[in-house]
């Protein structure tokens, strides 16, 4: 994950791509039964076919310009025939898009998530398709303009139905695990609804709420298996008593829950706030309407938890809960703690972290300081001659 993050190469970032897929599928087969197992062949297989769809892309491009370099890229592919940058950018968004698990090509999350052990699943939640935006976002900000692409009408349809498919997916599940996998892909809507306004505003949003989703989904995971590991199951049907026997954790379970459904003054009400206020600039009110529709829908899957687990007594027939030793206790507990605190923290001390996606949103857009740095002082003027002053 540091690896796609920090390279300025698309080789390289196709390269630690592969690492985390091979090191992930470690992870779903370490010690698995069948379920597991079948979960982790459907992940791969899915994965597969976009790395190669990835891995076809860098060779047209390599081909197309005669290098890999994302700075480099910026000038040449502008020059480009149209016909064969949309080719190539084409296969680029259809290859993030199965990493970012987008609609229609979402359908490996939420058949693979709910069967992995609940800290793998955590850390899978909050990093691997955040990797997939951030991918999109780098690459059709700094080496394809997204506008010129041709591809902006169709990534605000495919932003809008990702939402929508994701939070119906979950409004129908009644496994905690299959909801919150669900919401995943709901909640990856809206950081390609910031992609897909291109505006400094919006794409400062989408990289707002990447940051509040790791720390959310991460933590409603680790809730929901705590409550797996002592009651034996994540059904919602054999699930109860949980606010009486465990009050505490009902209060750190609202604390993301609310969160990732928006309210204020929790991180994720100024994500969806800053994606939503750009769309209207834009005057995209149909975009508008579906996120704010989907965020009325992930209330409602937060309160059939909170129902279920938490507020309803025990059904008699459920088993008995599993006694867990203090040092258990803790070893739960103090993550989720952790991070519940840290999403107070970005909702209260929001200007720091919005003041970085601002700047981080300001150089994908204008990337005239990054490739200075990258290649030289003097490669903006050669860049603004070899595209015929285009890019200024």
């Amino acid at each position: 994950v540091m690896g796609s993050f920090l390279t300025g190469d698309i080789f390289n970032l196709y390269v630690f791509f592969e690492v985390m897929l091979i090191t992930s599928f470690g992870l779903m087969v370490l010690n698995a039964n069948k379920q597991q197992v079948d979960a982790a062949v459907k992940y791969v297989v899915l994965n597969l076919i976009s790395t190669m769809v990835f891995l076809l892309a860098i060779g047209l491009l390599y081909g197309a310009t005669g290098t890999l370099n994302m700075a480099d890229l910026h000038a040449k592919v502008a020059i480009l025939p149209d016909t064969t940058m949309m080719l190539i950018s084409g296969l680029f968004l259809f290859g993030f898009a199965i990493k970012a698990s987008a609609f229609p090509v979402f359908s490996w999350l939420p058949a693979s998530y709910h069967h992995l052990p609940s800290a793998i699943v955590a850390l899978y939640a909050a990093l691997l398709t955040k990797v997939g935006v951030y991918a999109l976002i780098r690459v059709f900000t700094i080496v394809f303009d997204l506008v010129d692409s041709g591809y902006q009408p169709l990534l605000i349809v495919i932003a809008g139905l990702t939402m929508l498919t994701g939070v119906l997916g979950a409004a129908s599940q009644f496994h905690i695990k299959r909801i919150l996998s669900f919401h995943i892909i709901s909640q990856i809507g809206y950081m390609l609804m910031g992609l897909a306004i291109y505006t400094p505003l919006a794409i400062t949003g989408a990289i707002f709420y990447i940051i509040h989703h790791i720390i959310v989904k991460a933590n409603l995971f680790l809730i929901g298996g705590f409550l797996q590991r002592r009651q034996g199951t994540d059904n919602l049907r054999e699930l109860g008593g949980a606010y009486r026997s465990m009050p505490w954790l009902a209060l750190l379970f609202l604390i993301p829950a609310f969160s990732l459904a928006g309210f204020p003054p929790l991180s994720g009400f100024w994500g969806k706030f800053l994606v939503i206020r750009a769309s209207l600039q834009t005057e995209a009110y149909l975009l508008a309407a579906t996120a704010l529709f989907v965020g009325l829908m992930t209330i409602y899957s937060m309160t059939k938890i909170w129902a279920e687990a938490f507020w309803k007594p025990l059904p008699e027939n459920a088993a008995a809960p599993i006694p867990l030793t203090g040092m258990e206790n803790c070893l739960y507990i103090i993550p989720i703690a952790v991070l519940a605190v840290i999403t107070i923290v970005i909702g209260f001390m929001v200007e720091p972290i919005y003041q970085l996606a601002e700047t981080s949103a300001t150089n994908l857009l204008n990337p005239h300081s990054y490739i200075d740095a990258v290649l030289g002082s003097d490669s903006t003027a050669s860049t603004l001659t070899a595209t015929g002053g285009s890019q200024q």
